[in-house]
């Protein structure tokens, strides 16, 4: 039996772009784990996307079955309709975070995936739980560098 792993994420950027962070709640059983980092200067869709990414690199085995639930219509259905992978065939031409896609591909092979959009804001614990550690993360004081978006911005 392939071991099946529950994940939810959020991500924040206060002002768009602006400070940023993500959050994550990861279940397995009765284990529980949650992650979350802040950035100095990002957007909404790139902690959005690097959730996902953190969650699945922090994962220990490999062939497990997992559900990520997102509120992030941009990440979930660019997996879900596949649009990421006519993204590689094009090389990415005209399209935003592609350092992060790029990331997110070689965690997705290692797994079998499963992204389940949910309403942001709507009470479901697990969601309000990420958007909180998010939020805190963007508002710490010991924030990263997004050295990607800040040397790309301008040119996406």
């Amino acid at each position: 039996m392939t071991p099946k792993i529950i994940i939810y994420t959020d991500g924040a950027a206060l002002g768009n772009p602006g400070p940023g962070g993500y959050g994550v709640v990861m279940l397995y059983g009765d284990k529980r784990k949650e992650i979350s980092d802040g950035y100095k200067l990002t957007t909404n869709n790139r902690m959005e996307l690097l959730a996902v990414i953190v969650a699945l690199e922090h994962l220990k085995r490999e062939n497990l079955e997992v559900t990520i639930y997102s509120d992030s219509q941009y990440v979930v259905n660019s997996v879900e309709k596949k649009w990421v992978f006519g993204w590689v065939k094009k090389g990415f031409k005209g399209k935003k975070n592609e350092d992060l896609w790029r990331r997110y591909l070689l965690v997705h092979e290692k797994h079998k995936i499963k992204m389940v959009w949910v309403k942001g804001h709507a009470g479901l614990k697990e969601n309000e739980r990420c958007d909180e550690l998010s939020v805190i993360a963007a508002n710490s004081h010991h924030k990263h560098r997004d050295v990607w978006y800040e040397e790309n911005a301008g040119r996406e």
